[in-house]
């Protein structure tokens, strides 16, 4: 995976609401390379809890493209893109080293990759489950990746097992 392309950098565009998915689309068949990265969640629907997908940047998707080539107010008439971010005139560049460290901790269709280490201590947030979005501390790690963790409920600790993919470090 590349992260720069010859004469291209890294910008961000405002979405539409809910318009994500459209608008990374939309720039793709137009030939500009995207990156919207994605993080697991849990999500009560009608009492059920469903595992979904959301943007990690809800509101925002990364371009690539060369601003001397004039080619970015395509961007800015692309449906489902409200503007593009700049100061000024000109769109303001994200640093290519946070878009590409953004990319080494997600996966090839952008879902961020859980975290490769963690150690007794950790505080995490539940990620997917009828816990999602609790905070807990890790007391163990069993030998089967299984993760111990510590939860304050109603006023106690209770101690929960789950895998370290359902897990993300505070």
């Amino acid at each position: 995976m590349t992260y720069h392309d010859r004469g291209n950098s890294w910008f961000l565009a405002q979405l539409k609401p809910n318009c994500a998915q459209i608008a990374d689309r939309n720039l793709k068949q137009q030939g500009f390379r995207t990156f919207l990265p994605m993080e697991g969640g849990t999500r009560n629907r009608k009492g059920r809890f469903v595992s979904t997908l959301r943007p990690m940047f809800p509101g925002y998707v990364f371009v690539s493209f060369d601003v001397a080539g004039g080619l970015w107010r395509k961007i800015q008439s692309t449906y489902g893109i409200t503007r593009l971010v700049s100061f000024g005139k000109e769109p303001a560049m994200v640093p290519l080293d946070i878009v590409s460290q953004l990319m080494l901790r997600c996966d090839t269709a952008g879902k961020l990759l859980p975290p490769k280490l963690l150690k007794p201590g950790d505080r995490v947030r539940m990620t997917s489950g009828p816990i999602a979005d609790f905070v807990a501390t890790i007391e163990t790690i069993a030998p089967d990746r299984r993760v111990w963790v510590l939860m304050e409920i109603m006023g106690g600790q209770t101690r929960v097992a789950v895998t370290a993919d359902q897990l993300r470090t505070v």
